[in-house]
Formats: C-alpha cells, sequence, structure tokens
C-alpha cells in the first residue's frame, strides 16, 4: 500500500456550464477552472442525442480543440437510455438502446473518449418487473460484447432509483455480465441518498471503479423523497471527509467527476465552492490537493 498517492484526475460534468456555451468556450473555462477534462452528455434529449450522429469531420474539430487546450473529453455520460431502456417490454425501444450505444462506441473511439456511464435503469418510464430485469441484464452482456471490440470501458452509474442504487447490488449484476470492459460508475451522492454506508460500498467495489460522480444530496426519510440534484457540493449530507479517507485508504486514483448542474448567474461561483470544499476533503484526508 502507497502511504502517498498521487493526485486523482479531476473532471467536470458538461451540465454545470451554461447550455449556451460553445464547445470551445466550454473546453476554456473549464481549463482556466482547473480542471483535468471535460464529461459530455448525451441525454435522452433530441439535442444531446444527435450528437451520436455528428459527421467526422465535427467530432474531429471538436477534438482538436480539445488536444489545442489539453483538456480532453475523457468521459461520456450517457443517460439516453432512460427514454430507450434495455428492459423496456418494446422491442422497438429495446433495438433504439442498442443503436444508441453501439453508435456511443463509435463516437466515443473517434473523440478519444475512454470511459461510457450507462444508467443503470433496467426501465423508467415503464412498470418495473422480473422481466425488465432480465432483459436489462440480457442488454448489458450484448453492450459488454460491443465494447470488449473496441476496448472502450462502460461503467454503470449507481442511481437515483432504488433498482440499481448501491454497489453491493452492482457486484451481483456483475458476475451476470463478467466482463473486464463491464466497471462501476459510484454516484456517491445517490448511495449517500439512498442511506447506503458510502465507504463501506467503495471498499466492497474498489476492484471494478472506473469512474466516481462527486455530487451532493439529501437522504431519503420516510416522509421526505430525498433530493439528487440540484445541489451545490457543501449543502447537502454527503460526508466528503470520510470518502476522500476511504478512498486514501483503498489506494483509489480513479479519475473523478464533479456533477452539477448551471443554475442562473452564479454557475461559476457554484464550481468554485464546490472545488473548494472537496479541497478541504483532501487535506482532512491527507491527500494532493485536487484544485
Amino acid at each position: 500500500m502507497y502511504k502517498t498517492l498521487t493526485r486523482s484526475r479531476i473532471g467536470l460534468y458538461e451540465k454545470a456550464l451554461p447550455n449556451d456555451m460553445g464547445w470551445e468556450q466550454k473546453i476554456v473555462v473549464a481549463k482556466e477552472l482547473g480542471f483535468d477534462f471535460l464529461e459530455i452528455s448525451v441525454d435522452e434529449s433530441d439535442e444531446r442525442r444527435s450528437r451520436l450522429d455528428w459527421d467526422d469531420k465535427t467530432i474531429y474539430q471538436v477534438r482538436r480543440l480539445a488536444e489545442q487546450y489539453q483538456l480532453p473529453l475523457h468521459s461520456m455520460c450517457l443517460s439516453a437510455h432512460r427514454k430507450f431502456p434495455f428492459g423496456s417490454a418494446d422491442p422497438e425501444i429495446r433495438e433504439q438502446a442498442k443503436m444508441h450505444l453501439d453508435k456511443a462506441i463509435t463516437f466515443a473511439y473517434k473523440m478519444g473518449i475512454r470511459t461510457i456511464q450507462l444508467a443503470g435503469y433496467d426501465v423508467y418510464y415503464e412498470p418495473a418487473d422480473i422481466n425488465t430485469h432480465r432483459r436489462f441484464i440480457e442488454g448489458m452482456q450484448w453492450s459488454a460484447k460491443q465494447a470488449e471490440r473496441a476496448s472502450m470501458m462502460l461503467a454503470v452509474e449507481i442511481m437515483d432509483t432504488q433498482y440499481l442504487n448501491s454497489l453491493s447490488k452492482f457486484e451481483v449484476l456483475h458476475r451476470e455480465v463478467n466482463s473486464p470492459f463491464f466497471s462501476a460508475y459510484p454516484d456517491v451522492g445517490n448511495i449517500s441518498g439512498w442511506n447506503n454506508d458510502v465507504c463501506t460500498e467503495l471498499r466492497l467495489s474498489a476492484p471494478h471503479i472506473t469512474q466516481i460522480h462527486l455530487k451532493d444530496t439529501f437522504k431519503v426519510k420516510d416522509d421526505y423523497k430525498g433530493q439528487f440534484r440540484d445541489l451545490i457540493i457543501g449543502q447537502g449530507s454527503v460526508d466528503f471527509d470520510a470518502i476522500f479517507k476511504t478512498l486514501k485508504d483503498i489506494n483509489c486514483t480513479v479519475p473523478l467527476v464533479i456533477e452539477m448542474w448551471a443554475q442562473g448567474d452564479n454557475w461559476r461561483q457554484n464550481i468554485i465552492t464546490a472545488q473548494n470544499r472537496l479541497n478541504q476533503s483532501c487535506m482532512m484526508a491527507d491527500l494532493p490537493l485536487l484544485f
């Protein structure tokens, strides 16, 4: 075990920046704020899903901008599967799920993206049952095989719904898929929000964790559904001090990503506030500062 860990790479979720920014401005701002990379969002909206249909000229223009400023698009948050889930009862929707995954792997390969985050939903807008669960597993097995062909890492996010809200549940899923290109992308906010022991969960899945989302949340209670987004890091109940101590203890240096959403004109200050809070946790854990 190393006594001193090197600094983890730290990225910024694209949606923490205003949506009306162009790619060059997003890259420049992220660089100015001290980040190492950006995580591109391909969500269920038509606008962001259309990115998967960019031609080579557009892809390589953005990649050259990233190279010019030495700030890569290191990972992709592929949440489009919330609308087109692998567990759907509709075979046409399942085909759409496969199509989005295939396009995402091709896009990521060309862009130089190393990790594609998958949403850990069997279904989202449909009723869930044992059959949606089984179809989701089959979809993940198929997806892993596509990823193997491109040496592309797929990482399933630990989610804000009960279906896959812990790394313990991911470990069960991982045994079903059993691929070196199928890993976990824990969101510490989601794990905490569902009242799971984040530090124990991180220890459990340490060998299978590819990347980590740093997000703050409020916990679910009997009379409260929790809050899983739109908080600035430091506002919620996530124990970042304990998390960073655990990351040091388990010798974990995977890339980290601040997941927040741009709100009004204070988006830059909100990012800086989050950075300062995470630096405090690094100091408490005797880790190199992130910023």
